[in-house]
């Protein structure tokens, strides 16, 4: 089976299993957007979604955020994974969205990278969700699942996104990196991948070389 081959047969699996696929973050806008996105990083979207609502209550936006103390911010998202580091970020990033951005969220890689705490991925999370880029965002069940599969061969994000990217058209970019964080959410676990509910295990090439072996054992 070529590479091209095993992209149509993910497609095809997946776009069944999860139809309109999109972020899992609750939020209502593209500032939102950021902001949970950010708390996001080495944390659940389901913490992060006990946190945001009342929080984008109160502060729904840049203008009102920015107007808050670093300590503050910290009470208000402290059951959230590194939460000092992310208060900090987030003070910083609301004040320089209203200096430099009146107030809105910029659409590009240089100028959400630019700002504090935002990254790549976190950059490109915002870019395909709130403004329908056709950008990947390369997160941890991106980078194992598409690397178990076969789908790349990658050593690190960078490498990873290179390599789907090459096999995507871009109106398929944003449902299929939804489809990889599902799948590898639900069905592919990181420590615990449950094989035996997978419907991919034909063209895997992590089920092929272990799982595979060890049962004919």
């Amino acid at each position: 089976m070529t590479k091209a081959e095993k992209f149509a047969v993910v497609s095809e699996v997946l776009s069944k299993k999860f139809p309109s696929p999109k972020t899992e973050l609750r939020y209502e806008t593209p500032f939102q957007l950021l902001i949970a996105t950010l708390l996001a990083a080495q944390c659940t979207d389901k913490r992060v979604n006990m946190v945001t609502p009342e929080l984008f209550k109160d502060y729904p936006d840049a203008k009102a955020m920015s107007k808050l103390s670093v300590e503050e911010v910290k009470e208000k998202i402290k059951s959230i994974n590194f939460f000092n580091n992310k208060a900090k970020h987030i003070v910083e990033l609301c004040k320089a969205l209203v200096e430099k951005h009146n107030g809105e969220v910029p659409q590009t890689l240089e100028e959400l990278t630019a700002l504090a705490g935002v990254g790549r991925k976190t950059a490109h999370v915002v870019m395909s969700n709130a403004f329908g880029k056709p950008v990947l965002a390369v997160d941890t069940h991106v980078f194992r699942v598409s690397n178990r599969m076969g789908l790349v061969k990658a050593d690190n994000v960078l490498d990873t996104e290179t390599q789907l990217m090459k096999y995507l058209k871009p109106e398929q970019v944003g449902d299929f990196h939804h489809y990889l964080i599902l799948h590898g959410r639900y069905t592919c676990k990181a420590k615990s991948p449950e094989c035996h509910l997978c419907e991919l295990t034909r063209i895997c090439s992590y089920y092929k070389q272990t799982v595979k072996k060890m049962l004919k054992k």
